[in-house]
């Protein structure tokens, strides 16, 4: 079910064991061949598959779509919200939901940048809000074993804009894809302990900024792309959110 497309009264007659999802993503660069929308069409994408395949177990709430972007700020058009004021819209959404008696709140989850203030947001609002179970989960994190099988440029090819954000994106809106300027892996090396992918996360945290990780805005690899890659990709990214929707609605 989708939140803001149900009457006041519907949501009113509904058990409060549904588990309820807010998507947080970014508006923000994606190279010169995606959509600053990227990020926020994925995760919206996701949870529509999900709402057609369970709509009477999950509720979806209108996303937040501008995120943490501070990093990508030396690109034009990419928008960003202050950490704090981050976590103050998505406890006050998220607040709201718990005012109305829902139990069961999840935070959905796709850009890398609000992966520090989401976890501090679980946190915080689990303990001020003990009747409620809250839960992030970023979209590539819950799904990574089965994603690992689809990467085929290897080791920092599903960054940024690489290879699987863009499969995706020909899947989801193939229209916006630029394929005349997609280009090969940019990415720009630093430590080994400090480089990264989607599925292979840093050993430790270097703050860069996107500009100077990438020039060109992709931290990845765009040569093995499809968007039969992208369904398999949704397929995968989609069960894995469904498992934990129906886990926290079938364990109350």
């Amino acid at each position: 079910m989708i939140w803001d497309q149900l009457t006041s009264q519907e949501i009113d007659s509904l058990d409060r064991s549904i588990p309820v999802i807010l998507p947080v993503a970014a508006i923000e660069q994606h190279g010169a061949h995606l959509p600053l929308a990227t990020d926020r069409m994925i995760v919206e994408y996701f949870c529509q598959q999900l709402h057609e395949d369970i709509p009477d177990k999950v509720l979806i709430l209108p996303s937040m779509g501008v995120g943490c972007s501070e990093h990508h700020l030396d690109f034009t058009g990419s928008l960003t919200l202050q950490h704090d004021t981050f976590l103050r819209q998505a406890e006050d959404m998220l607040g709201s939901v718990a005012h109305h008696g829902f139990k069961n709140l999840l935070i959905y989850n796709s850009h890398g940048g609000n992966l520090g203030i989401s976890q501090v947001i679980v946190e915080h609002f689990g303990n001020r809000h003990p009747q409620c179970r809250i839960v992030l989960a970023t979209w590539w994190k819950i799904a990574s074993e089965a994603l690992f099988e689809l990467n085929e440029t290897g080791e920092g090819g599903v960054g940024h804009a690489g290879e699987f954000e863009t499969s995706l994106m020909m899947l989801i809106a193939p229209e916006l894809v630029h394929h005349d300027k997609i280009e090969g892996k940019k990415n720009q090396q630093s430590f080994e302990w400090a480089d990264g992918d989607l599925l292979r996360g840093p050993k430790a945290s270097l703050y860069r900024s996107m500009k100077n990780m990438t020039p060109s805005g992709v931290y990845g690899d765009v040569r093995m792309v499809s968007a039969e890659k992208g369904q398999k990709i949704t397929d995968i990214a989609v069960g894995a959110l469904k498992k934990i929707v129906l886990d926290l609605y079938q364990n109350p």
